[in-house]
C-alpha cells in the first residue's frame, strides 16, 4: 500500500515578519499566530479553537501585555482561572486542549527567536484518554464487501456505486468531503496494475494535504461498470453527501451491522488497518491528510484501537 506526499507547493519556511519582538502586545502576537496557523494548514476547526482560547487568554492577561513579560507563572494563573473562577465549567478535555493552544503558540514564538525562552514549556497536560472511535471489527468488513460486491454483481439490477463507495475509503481512508469532491479527473487507471487516486484542492490554503492514494487492484472493474451505469460527467459521486451516507446506511442493513456504517468508522477501520500492517506513522498521517498537530490525538486512538485486547 503506497502513498506519497505530492511536491506541488514545497514548504517554505515564514516567519511572522520584523513587526513581533518581545516588546509586541499579546494582540499582535496572537494575530502572528493567526497568519501561521494558516500558512501551516491547521484545520479550520483548530484554528477556530485555538483563537477562542487566546481570546479568553486576552482578557485575562491583557491584549496589550508585551509578549516577552508573560510567564510560566502568568500562564498557570490563567489554566487555574478557567478551572476554579472563571465560573463556567471546564471540562477535562477543553482544559487539556487550552494547554494545547498556550503550547504552541508559545513554542512557535520561542521558535522564532520572538522570544528567548518558551514560558509554557512547563505547563502540565491533564491526563484524558480521548474517547475512541468505532471501526468496524474483520467479520463486519468481510460481511459489508459480500454484500456490496453482492449488488454490484447482481445479474437483473447490478448496482456498481455501493461496492465502488466501501472499497474506495476502505482502501484509501479520505475524508467525506474529500471523497465528494473526487472528479473524474482525479482518477488514474494508466497502469491498471496499480490504479491511483488524487486528492487535491482548489484552495491554496489547503494544498498540503493533496496527496496521491493508491488504489486498490480490483478498482478499475468496479469502476468502469460504475461509470457505464451512473454516467458520471465531472465528479466521481454526483450527489450530495447526504445521499453517500444513505447509500453506507443501506448496505449497513442489509449487512446485518446494526450500529450502522459510516464516513468515519470506513476511514478509522482503514487507519487501523495499515496501522496493524505496519505502515510507519508518519506515512499513515500523511495518507490520511492529518497535520501534526491532529495527529498526535487522532494517533493514540489509533494505537489503542489496533493493540492487543487486555
Amino acid at each position: 500500500m503506497q502513498t506519497e506526499q505530492l511536491p506541488l507547493f514545497p514548504h517554505t519556511a515564514l516567519g511572522p515578519g520584523p513587526q513581533l519582538t518581545a516588546q509586541s502586545p499579546l494582540d499582535a502576537a496572537i494575530e502572528g499566530f493567526h497568519e501561521h496557523m494558516i500558512r501551516e494548514d491547521f484545520s479550520e476547526n483548530t484554528i477556530r479553537a485555538f483563537l477562542s482560547d487566546l481570546r479568553l487568554l486576552k482578557r485575562f492577561i491583557g491584549a496589550d501585555k508585551p509578549i516577552g513579560e508573560i510567564a510560566t507563572k502568568d500562564l498557570n494563573d490563567f489554566l487555574t482561572y478557567l478551572r476554579h473562577y472563571r465560573g463556567v465549567p471546564c471540562s477535562a478535555k477543553s482544559y487539556s486542549r487550552r494547554v494545547t493552544t498556550l503550547k504552541v503558540l508559545f513554542a512557535w514564538l520561542a521558535e522564532e527567536k520572538i522570544l528567548p525562552f518558551d514560558p509554557a514549556a512547563p505547563l502540565v497536560h491533564l491526563q484524558v484518554s480521548p474517547p475512541l472511535p468505532r471501526i468496524l471489527y474483520d467479520d463486519q468488513v468481510k460481511r459489508l464487501l459480500e454484500t456490496t460486491r453482492a449488488l454490484f454483481q447482481n445479474e437483473e439490477s447490478p448496482d456498481a456505486r455501493p461496492h465502488l463507495l466501501v472499497t474506495l475509503i476502505l482502501q484509501t481512508g479520505i475524508k467525506k468531503a474529500e471523497c465528494v469532491g473526487i472528479k473524474l479527473g482525479h482518477i488514474d487507471l494508466s497502469d491498471p496494475e496499480a490504479p491511483v487516486l488524487y486528492i487535491r484542492y482548489e484552495d491554496p490554503r489547503r494544498r498540503r494535504k493533496e496527496r496521491k492514494l493508491q488504489l486498490p487492484p480490483e478498482f478499475p472493474s468496479i469502476y468502469e461498470q460504475y461509470l457505464a451505469q451512473y454516467q458520471p460527467q465531472k465528479y466521481l459521486f454526483e450527489c450530495t453527501a447526504r445521499n453517500l451516507e444513505y447509500v453506507l446506511s443501506d448496505v449497513a442493513e442489509r449487512a446485518g451491522i446494526k450500529e450502522g456504517v459510516s464516513f468515519e468508522a470506513l476511514r478509522m477501520t482503514c487507519a487501523v488497518r495499515d496501522y496493524r500492517a505496519g505502515m510507519p506513522p508518519d506515512k499513515l498521517r500523511k495518507k490520511l491528510g492529518l497535520s501534526s498537530i491532529t495527529w498526535g490525538e487522532t494517533s493514540e486512538k489509533i494505537k489503542r484501537l489496533a493493540s492487543p485486547a487486555l
